[in-house]
């Protein structure tokens, strides 16, 4: 209970599951949009939005939207860093993206205030795909 003995709701505000398909190997989704629409839909107005990708070759980051290079010239960076082909001994053959997928993060925490991601002008939230195509989740906690 707070002060004015009205109950706190937001730390009950259930996850949000966003689903988010990818169409290549490797590739970033912007799903700003749709993380914020699920903040509006909340009625979180300032807090914290938890992102959350619960999968081993898939990741989350925050980065430059208004130029597509700056995501192409992250794709080619972390496969010149982690190639696909090496000498890894996962049986699956998909080493390379468990491996890119560490390295990026499997969650950010983002301030959210006045109803939105507070990010800067030109930051996005990426889904980042590493062993594609799939169908991915995106799990979201507002507190």
């Amino acid at each position: 209970m707070s002060r004015n003995n009205v109950m706190d709701l937001s730390a009950y505000m259930p996850m949000i599951k966003l689903s988010v398909s990818t169409e290549s190997r490797v590739c970033f989704k912007d799903i700003t949009a749709r993380i914020n629409q699920c903040v509006k839909n909340s009625g979180v107005e300032s807090g914290v939005c938890c992102i959350f990708v619960p999968h081993t070759t898939a990741a989350v980051t925050v980065n430059e939207r208004a130029d597509p290079d700056v995501v192409r010239d992250i794709i080619i960076a972390l496969n010149k860093l982690i190639p696909f082909e090496g000498d890894y001994r996962h049986y699956e053959g998909n080493s390379a993206a468990h491996v890119k997928s560490s390295v990026i993060g499997a969650s950010e925490m983002l301030p959210v205030e006045n109803g939105q991601l507070a990010l800067g002008t030109w930051q996005a939230v990426f889904l980042c795909e590493f062993d594609g195509p799939r169908r991915r989740n995106v799990l979201l906690k507002l507190i």
